[in-house]
């Protein structure tokens, strides 16, 4: 079993609904045709320094994807998580979107969490 955690290169005035909608796109197969978000880069760059995404490392023994590589976009990246990821991953994503001012979209449940800068 797996999960599907999203970061969104969003406005910082986007409500939940908006990023939902957003995704709702990118399943539809539409993406933006424009540069890639910065924050976007960064995140990614980021986070694949550290779990690789692509070539052995990315599928082999302690990776924590379930795919790879991951699907990457101008405003976002969509990362299927393998259950026994460990928590150190979770935290870094979260850690690395409230960096980067990306709201994080939980495709389990739908439930948008803004980055904490934003919360309040």
């Amino acid at each position: 079993m797996s999960f599907d955690l999203v970061v969104w290169a969003m406005d910082p005035a986007a409500a939940p609904d908006q990023v939902r909608a957003a995704n709702a796109r990118c399943a539809e197969g539409v993406h933006p045709q424009r540069p890639a978000d910065p924050r976007v880069v960064a995140f990614y760059d980021a986070l694949t320094s550290t779990y690789p995404d692509r070539g052995p490392r990315a599928t082999g023994p302690g990776s924590p994807w379930a795919s790879a590589p991951l699907h990457a976009a101008a405003d976002h990246i969509q990362m299927r998580l393998d259950e026994s990821c460990p928590d150190v991953v979770l935290e870094t994503i979260e850690r690395l979107a409230a960096e980067l001012n990306l709201d994080l979209l939980d495709l389990q449940d739908g439930t948008v969490y803004p980055p904490p800068l934003r919360v309040g």
